[in-house]
């Protein structure tokens, strides 16, 4: 099997649905990522995953880069074989980790020269190692080294990383084309990250250096950290109406559930965040109805559910009274059971999203969902 992105259906707001074909199956869009940074999602096996119905999880470069080596993965048969996920996988490119190391690591034109959080060791990360590890990981897709900056950014300091991100884009597409094509087709999907900061030129500018590179699909960056919600949107259709209408298009970093809608509404086909399992941990899980803050005293004895319209295997089975219990009691199975539930709500909300666009009826699901998370549960 190999690669294919095809529209099938649109939606009045913008919205695609449509099918993302991969050597590692098929995957129905707009999707939500699962986030399995160091190889696992945080307190789900894969088979979980597979119940889950999860098609493609995101798994994180810089992290598989230190521990345990992206040779020794390769060794051992590539990212698939050793973590034995059967679904497809998208690499980041550790730019957004290097960036977060704001004491540990010094950015040049060249790349990225930082310290390992584990044990202090120097590492340099350019556009071409970025692209040479995740080769040698064999994920589906990978994405280019960008710079990530602060927001609200000055718009020189906009200016600066947009430049160097278009320059390592280039560098990252000629190393990967030449590398990638020795035997054949490419093994993988290279997407390119439009940034720009919150300047709609800047966005645009950017959008329109990387489509000059070809790229097979291609993602809006930077975004989602810390600016208002609509903001995002705002940039995010900039993007957008530029992006060809034939190549998959990646919000990165987002967001929570009552937001999913809206940026598929922009016409965003890939998601992926950290929050559903996070959340998990820290004891928010997300219903129909809203956030539910699963620790309040007010869920002692409460024989519900999580959610009365959710079918995951934890709502059929148990109750608001003894999740509670467990996280009270900080018994690990806690975290086990909430991010199950919650990366089903998040993989069911997508469902219901891609149904909504095929019927044409988005804008009014969308409506509908920020109303409840405005009421909240009951």
């Amino acid at each position: 099997m190999s690669f294919s992105f095809e529209v099938h259906q649109t939606d009045p707001t913008g919205a695609r649905r449509g099918l993302l074909t991969t050597p590692h199956g098929s995957i129905e869009t707009p999707v939500f990522m699962p986030v399995g940074t160091a190889a696992t999602v945080k307190a789900l096996t894969q088979e979980a995953l597979e119940e889950l119905g999860a098609s493609i999880i995101l798994a994180n470069t810089y992290h598989l880069y230190l521990r345990p080596g992206h040779e020794l993965i390769r060794k051992l048969g590539g990212l698939h074989s050793f973590m034995s996920w059967r679904g497809a996988i998208l690499t980041d490119s550790g730019g957004y980790q290097v960036f977060s190391l704001a004491d540990l690591r010094k950015i040049t034109d060249e790349g990225v020269r930082f310290r390992s959080h584990l044990d202090g060791s120097e590492h340099l990360l350019t556009p071409e190692k970025a692209a040479e590890i995740q080769l040698a990981l064999g994920s589906d897709i990978a994405m280019v080294l960008d710079e990530c900056i602060e927001t609200p950014a000055a718009r020189n300091i906009a200016e600066s990383a947009l430049k160097r991100t278009s320059d390592w884009a280039r560098r990252a597409r000629n190393h990967f084309l030449e590398r990638a094509t020795r035997n054949g087709n490419p093994p993988q999907w290279q997407f390119g990250i439009v940034q720009g900061a919150t300047y709609a030129d800047l966005r645009r500018e950017s959008a329109r250096q990387l489509l000059e590179l070809d790229f097979a699909g291609y993602a809006v960056g930077g975004l989602a950290v810390g600016e208002p919600h609509e903001l995002t949107c705002e940039m995010t259709v900039e993007v957008t109406a530029l992006l060809p209408k034939d190549r998959p298009r990646y919000l990165m970093g987002v967001g929570q559930p009552e937001q999913l809608a809206d940026y598929v509404a922009q016409g965003i086909d890939m998601m992926d965040c950290v929050l559903p399992t996070r959340a998990a941990r820290h004891a928010c899980l997300y219903s129909n109805e809203g956030r539910v803050l699963i620790k309040n005293t007010r869920y002692a004895s409460d024989q519900r559910p999580i959610d009365a319209q959710c079918t995951c295997s934890v709502c059929r089975r148990y109750t608001r009274a003894y999740l509670r219990h467990l996280f009270a009691a900080g018994e690990i199975t806690a975290a086990i059971l909430a991010t199950h539930h919650n990366v089903h709500f998040y993989l069911d909300t997508m469902r219901q999203i891609r149904e909504a666009i095929s019927f044409g009826q988005l804008s009014n699901f969308a409506s509908e969902l920020r109303a409840r998370y405005v009421a909240g549960p009951a």
